[in-house]
């Protein structure tokens, strides 16, 4: 069924601070900030970085795992962040066009110029914020970019087919090539989470499937065995398209910075969620 058309909001409201992450600014900026410390540097051998991947729990669950990818990182002035859709609303590779995403640290911009050179192209993206509004694993992130004077292309993605991926991620590249041409630097972001609610073994198990193939580059591989092995990784989508858009731009290497069950700060090894924190590097050109 079509969405209703409304005019998007200005301003992008958290749906789970207080919740996910503290509701007021200076325990968050604590919080964020013990968690970046100590800075742990970027391999300079590995190529120029393309992104990250980073999980979206509650920050008991997975912010040290946030906080250990991304420590270290001098983040470009632009983002796209890729989510996965947990709604089931809005487009399957919807793009929030402009405005800005309110946290409890101060409102984070959206590049409305990245936005739309997404949407202009034959990737099948498309302006939508209903994908957006419910979605939580974007807003978690944001208190770890806060700061960092970035303007952020939001986009949920809603589809696994690989096809779709592998269009969306060409189209991606394309629109890193022509802003680094107007030297521009870009950085990907993604946000997933691993295996979901079985037990550790079986999860770390399971998540050691998935991250194979993504230490590899290789979004198809990723892709069947998410789908073979009823892996409830629920980034999958996003990493793949990620993965696609950077191997058409050079030789990738993917390292991990972190992985780690819920059951290290609940306690409980018999019904747990997996979390990794990815960096993505890109060497040369194809």
């Amino acid at each position: 069924m079509d969405q209703p058309s409304v005019r998007h909001p200005v301003v992008r409201r958290p749906v789970v601070a207080g919740q996910f992450y503290p509701g007021d600014a200076a325990p968050l900026a604590a919080q964020v900030q013990a968690f970046l410390a100590p800075a742990v540097p970027l391999r300079r051998d590995a190529g120029r970085l393309f992104g990250f991947m980073l999980p979206h729990a509650g920050y008991v669950y997975c912010g040290g795992i946030i906080g250990a990818t991304l420590s270290g990182a001098e983040l470009p002035k632009k983002i796209v962040i890729l989510c996965p859709n947990h709604t089931g609303q809005g487009q399957p590779l919807g793009v929030w066009p402009d405005g800005a995403w309110l946290t409890p640290l101060g409102p984070v911009p959206v590049d409305e110029a990245l936005a739309a050179a997404l949407c202009a192209t034959d990737g099948g993206y498309a302006p939508d914020v209903h994908s957006h509004l419910r979605e939580h694993s974007i807003e978690v992130l944001l208190p770890f970019l806060h700061g960092r004077q970035v303007g952020i292309a939001p986009v949920c993605v809603g589809t696994r087919h690989p096809a779709a991926l592998r269009a969306a991620g060409l189209a991606l590249a394309a629109v890193l090539k022509e802003q680094e041409k107007q030297g521009v630097e870009v950085c990907v972001v993604v946000s997933s989470d691993m295996n979901h609610y079985e037990s550790e073994q079986r999860t770390l198990e399971k998540d050691a499937l998935a991250l194979e193939q993504a230490l590899a580059g290789d979004p198809d591989g990723l892709l069947r065995v998410v789908e073979r092995e009823n892996i409830t990784m629920c980034g999958a989508g996003p990493l793949a398209l990620a993965l696609y858009a950077a191997n058409a731009l050079g030789r990738l290497e993917v390292e991990l910075a972190r992985h780690d069950t819920s059951a290290r700060a609940s306690g409980d090894s018999r019904r747990v969620v997996g979390y990794a924190g990815l960096r993505m590097y890109v060497n040369g050109e194809q």
